[in-house]
């Protein structure tokens, strides 16, 4: 008797009998409980997981995917019939859709060809642009103008014929059943749905060495528009078709597009790589070994002689710290930020690239080729069509993974304050044209860049050593002065050490399988959420006090009780993140003394590199928060104030007379004296009335 059924038929009815029987693992009757759940909070959509399926009728699956048009328009007519049954007012007033999820096969973005047109097929990508919602005429209403007729009437004729392309004018009237007169378009009667275009670029990891990130238009129709943003990552499932890619009619290039059936937002970090019962097992055997910490660092930079501080903190961060929630909304990060700055030729590409190979997801760019809007994102205006859409840049792209930014010092200054907001909130904030939105960058920053002079003057403090202010570089968790040292004994190691690279270059194999580091990062960052022992409690906490104390009884028996400040909240909160990291490394789920150690002893190395104020040898956290040292603000402070006092009766103090005045009174240097006049005087806090005479501004 099936048979005698025709083809559309049968599979709407083999749908609806699908749709009916099927039962879960449970036994329930899955299907039947997701169209109660769509009916009951008013939508017009059922997911429909395509294994399902295929496992109950592979036929009809398989056949979906070589005609999904006339299949799911069927799909839909299949879930109408049946709501109908149950509810015919709630039908009658609705199009239903089947939304297809989890196909067997994810194609990638730079493998669709014209071949795929018209079939059903599975892409993931990220999200880097997203025009506004705008509405589509599915069918048009025409007012047949002609004497005894005046017929408004809905076109395409049939029932489930909607609007493709374009809209056709009808050849006849389908009330009275003639072709002459005219037919007018009724606009404010015509039926409509949301439509949002969005652009889906190839995954960071996913595009071949060299070449650029390939990009498909996806096209998304009612109920699943607005549904992701900028620089989330997608998996759509949908129909492929062609449009004129001219906007000449008789051009014959077309272009390939997506037209959406399902779009899937990934919501946990990471959840595109799979790891696998046998990979697990790997991972864990690999955790209980007692050297791990030391085989995952050294398998960072193989061919990379020493710098092992620099490799501990790239391994730490590619494992991250916690990221928490309070109740009340209040985020604290726990990605790990960290930046490299020293001489040329000391390898801090070749660490920055190593870690973009482990990471697993990275993203790489370099400062002197990046801009504020290709780092961050903008608003940018379509030059077809006149709209504006959002356009997501590295760090929105690097969402979940690791951001490498090699020459941090070559951005220019105005486009490195952009990524302030993206390092300690995690979100950048777009306001332009209309558009006001906020796009997840949870991306841990890895910079390196050189010194200002070329190479770092171990003379001179860090912050008269780089181009970077001070508030990019206190939203670093750790910074690592990387020098190139001369000896002869460690420059024969060196000699040796590279020479051998080159000559053997296999032997340098890593301890660690890259593939396998990597899963192994993913499965840290999935499962292991360490918290701090009562004893990692203790160091810290000892750790933070002691170094506050020793500052404020040297302050009080030197100065008056005027403290340097070596260390603030913002670093307790950097050794917290590294101890957790640390002790992921391991897979444990408790931060112990020895994780707390570590962090220690990397934060003092980078406070005592970076933190020190040669004057006082003492360290001084306000050297990188503020770009001065305590004892530098002090003796600005107090020229101030003494030109204030000393022009009360002269128009401007003469420097002669302000370092006699000063050496004496406050211990100062008569070159210290001298620097400070010029960074007021630079700054424009004293004014130069005559030559070597100065005023307050």
């Amino acid at each position: 008797m099936s048979d005698q059924i025709p083809q559309e038929l049968d599979y709407g009815e083999k749908f609806k009998d699908f749709l009916k029987n099927f039962r879960d693992q449970t036994g329930s009757f899955k299907y039947i409980e997701r169209l109660h759940r769509m009916m009951n909070t008013d939508m017009t959509s059922l997911i429909i997981d395509y294994p399902d399926l295929y496992r109950y009728d592979t036929e009809l699956a398989e056949r979906l995917i070589d005609n999904p048009k006339e299949l799911l328009r069927e799909f839909g007519d299949a879930i109408k019939d049946l709501v109908s049954s149950e509810d015919p007012e709630y039908a009658e007033k609705k199009k239903f859709y089947a939304r297809i999820y989890g196909l067997f096969e994810t194609l990638k973005i730079r493998d669709i060809r014209t071949g795929h047109a018209g079939k059903l097929i599975q892409v993931e990508g990220i999200i880097t642009r997203m025009h506004p919602i705008r509405s589509k005429m599915v069918k048009a209403a025409f007012i047949h103008e002609k004497e005894g007729c005046n017929a408004l009437f809905y076109w395409p004729e049939g029932e489930d014929d909607y609007i493709e392309d374009r809209i056709e004018r009808p050849n006849y009237c389908p009330v009275c059943g003639e072709a002459g007169g005219r037919f007018t378009l009724a606009k404010d009667k015509s039926l409509y749905v949301d439509w949002q275009e969005l652009s889906i670029q190839e995954k960071p990891e996913d595009v071949p060495g060299g070449q650029m990130p390939r990009s498909i238009s996806v096209q998304l129709l009612d109920d699943i528009v607005d549904i992701a943003r900028p620089g989330d990552r997608v998996t759509v499932v949908g129909v492929v078709k062609l449009q004129q890619a001219s906007s000449s009619p008789l051009s014959p290039l077309y272009e390939l597009y997506i037209e959406a059936n399902s779009l899937k937002v990934s919501e946990k970090v990471l959840e595109e790589i799979s790891i696998t019962r046998e990979d697990e097992e790997k991972i864990v055997e690999l955790s209980k070994d007692p050297w791990i910490e030391e085989k995952i660092i050294s398998s960072i930079g193989t061919t990379i002689y020493g710098h092992w501080d620099l490799k501990e903190a790239i391994s730490l961060q590619l494992f991250g710290g916690v990221a928490k929630q309070a109740s009340d909304g209040t985020k604290i990060r726990g990605d790990i930020h960290v930046l490299f700055v020293g001489d040329p030729g000391v390898a801090k590409s070749q660490l920055l690239q190593s870690a973009s190979r482990i990471a697993p997801r990275s993203v790489f760019t370099s400062g002197k080729g990046s801009t504020a809007a290709g780092l961050t994102a903008t608003v940018v205006k379509d030059s077809r069509t006149g709209e504006y859409y959002l356009e997501a840049g590295a760090l929105v792209l690097a969402d979940g993974g690791l951001a490498v930014i090699d020459e941090f010092d070559k951005m220019r200054a105005e486009d490195r304050v952009s990524i302030h907001e993206a390092m300690e909130q995690q979100t950048i904030s777009i306001s332009k044209a209309g558009i006001v939105a906020r796009l997840n960058a949870r991306a841990s920053v890895l910079a390196a860049g050189n010194p200002k002079w070329g190479m770092y003057d171990p003379t001179k403090p860090f912050p008269d050593n780089v181009t970077l202010p001070p508030t990019i570089l206190s939203r670093f968790d750790l910074i690592f002065v990387v020098r190139d040292y001369m000896g002869k004994e460690r420059d024969q190691r060196l000699a040796r050490y590279i020479l051998d690279v080159h000559s053997d270059y296999d032997k340098f194999a890593p301890e660690i399988d890259p593939q396998l580091l990597k899963k192994y990062i993913i499965y840290a960052k999935r499962y292991v959420r360490p918290k701090l022992s009562e004893g990692a409690k203790k160091l810290i906490e000892d750790f933070f006090v002691t170094l506050r104390s020793n500052a404020l009884n040297m302050s009080e028996a030197q100065e008056g009780g005027q403290v340097p400040v070596p260390i603030t909240a913002r670093q307790l909160e950097a050794i917290v993140r590294l101890a957790e990291a640390h002790a992921k490394l391991s897979l444990r789920n408790e931060v112990n003394e020895e994780d707390a150690e570590e962090a220690i002893r990397l934060t003092l190395s980078f406070l005592t590199s970076v933190g020190l104020d040669f004057k006082s040898e003492k360290i001084d956290i306000s050297i990188i928060t503020t770009g001065s040292s305590f004892r530098s603000r002090k003796t600005m402070m107090s020229i101030v104030d003494s030109i204030k006092r000393m022009t009360e009766d002269k128009r401007c103090v003469k420097i002669d007379d302000l370092i006699a005045e000063l050496k004496e009174k406050y211990n100062v240097t008569e070159q210290e004296i001298m620097e400070s006049v010029q960074k007021l005087h630079r700054d424009g806090y004293i004014i130069e009335i005559t030559h070597n005479c100065y005023r307050a501004a």
